[in-house]
């Protein structure tokens, strides 16, 4: 499955697996601090917020992003 995923998501996976596995993972992109995978839905139930479903034709992966400048987070899920 590595290497089926694109640069980002690999360096993501690497630094997911480099911390413990009761850590959420805060990944920077542009504006916005992001949660993939099992961290998103960690996180969904620990804020209470819901993911939603992504456009038709985006990436299927759950994931939660919040403005870093704002302080206010965007949910949308793709699992």
């Amino acid at each position: 499955m590595q290497d089926a995923l694109t640069p980002m998501m690999q360096q993501y996976r690497r630094l997911r697996g480099s911390i413990p596995a009761d850590t959420l993972l805060l990944f920077r992109l542009g504006d916005f601090y992001e949660l993939f995978f099992e961290d998103a839905k960690e996180a969904s139930l620990l804020l209470n917020v819901a993911l939603t479903k992504p456009a038709a034709g985006e990436n299927r992966l759950a994931r939660y992003h919040a403005d870093h400048q704002r302080g206010h987070g965007q949910r949308s899920r793709s699992a």
